[in-house]
């Protein structure tokens, strides 16, 4: 069985505000470029390149936009520190969100009238992306799925049972 864990790193058309001093949207496609370009992106922990979950040239991580936004889906390494950390806060709900970093290609401003302006990223360079407790953009999600059917354990188990007794020299009938 393995485990994975997916969501949505970054949502678009979901402002959120940036340290009180402006507020942030990400428009439909503004990966699509960096997706296409850079066949090598990250998925960390915190932000801290030190503790590496996936890549996407391992195939330990997939990237993707969709109607939503930048989805991704994650294998962790269940024998690695920062593997089971994930694994386990995931799990627990503890973290349930992500953020990413990035390098702005292209933007527009919108005046915010009474309320704070608002920077919409049209392009950007993707970095990496990032499971966190507390996400810049709170619509980010994540969640752990184990993939594997009761049928699927059932038969790997029957599989097992069927070696042992053909090593015995049991029949199969």
């Amino acid at each position: 069985m393995t485990e994975r864990i997916s969501g949505h790193a970054a949502t678009f058309n979901s402002p959120t505000t940036i340290a009180g001093e402006f507020r942030e949207m990400l428009a439909p496609g503004c990966f699509t470029r960096t997706l296409k370009d850079n066949p090598d992106v990250l998925m960390v922990l915190d932000h801290d390149f030190g503790r590496i979950l996936g890549r996407t040239t391992a195939g330990t991580l997939e990237l993707k936009e969709d109607r939503t936004g930048l989805w991704f889906s994650l294998i962790p390494d269940p024998s690695t520190p920062s593997g089971q950390e994930a694994i386990g806060t995931v799990r627990r709900g503890d973290v349930k969100g992500c953020s990413f970093s990035f390098r702005v290609r292209a933007e527009r401003w919108e005046d915010g009238g009474d309320r704070l302006p608002l920077r919409i990223l049209e392009d950007v360079d993707l970095y990496e992306v990032t499971l966190t407790a507390a996400p810049a953009y709170p619509s980010t999600t994540a969640s752990l799925r184990v993939d594997g059917s009761p049928n699927a354990k059932a038969s790997a188990f029957r599989g097992k049972a069927e070696a042992a007794m053909l090593a015995r020299g049991i029949p199969l009938t």
